[in-house]
């Protein structure tokens, strides 16, 4: 039988611990890519992530629906609003600091790395350079555009899923889309016409 995601949290909420590492094996993946895009920082990312199965652990007797994917966004882009307003008060970096050091390989702040393996490095530099741009445009974005962007483009979510995980109207979300891809295209005019 296949547990519906009602039949994950009832499960949980009685006691069972399987349960809950379910739902953390099947939405996992997809919170932590969304709260990485939010937040521009893996390592922030996954002190959010713990964050939000946290809340989601202790508010399971607040879920309603019969699907926990909305819910769960909902409740980790509270949790990244969060961490970006605690971020902004206390932001120091230090020009020594060391980045990446998770495989044993650092890298100085400011380091470029090329990928050894790819076909064309001409493009593969292109194509990284595009994405650091997108994700320095995506940071100064205001909250709720940003959260729209990565939860429509980036997880895939309709915007009446988008609506629901961000409490408004689905008109609203159409709005935070509109001003953010017009920024987006006043911002990075040649990547911009790709998305489109």
């Amino acid at each position: 039988m296949v547990n519906t995601d009602r039949s994950l949290i009832d499960a949980h909420r009685q006691g069972d611990t399987t349960a809950f590492g379910e739902l953390v094996r099947r939405y996992g993946d997809s919170l932590l890519g969304y709260l990485t895009r939010m937040i521009g920082s893996r390592e922030q990312a996954e002190d959010l992530f713990q964050e939000t199965f946290k809340r989601v652990h202790e508010k399971a007797d607040t879920f309603r629906g019969s699907r926990i994917k909305s819910w769960l966004f909902a409740i980790a882009t509270n949790v990244a609003i969060d961490g970006m307003r605690r971020r902004s008060r206390l932001q120091v970096v230090s020009l020594n600091q060391r980045l990446d050091c998770a495989d044993g390989k650092c890298e100085e702040l400011g380091a470029v790395t090329v990928a050894q393996n790819s076909c064309d490095p001409s493009q593969e530099v292109v194509r990284a350079e595009q994405k650091e741009q997108v994700s320095q445009v995506l940071e100064l974005l205001p909250t709720r555009q940003r959260a729209t962007i990565v939860l429509a483009y980036y997880q895939q979510l309709s915007y009446a899923e988008v609506a629901q995980v961000m409490d408004c109207s689905i008109g609203t979300v159409k709005t935070q889309m509109y001003r953010a891809l017009k920024t987006l295209a006043q911002r990075l005019p040649d990547i911009s016409e790709d998305m489109e």
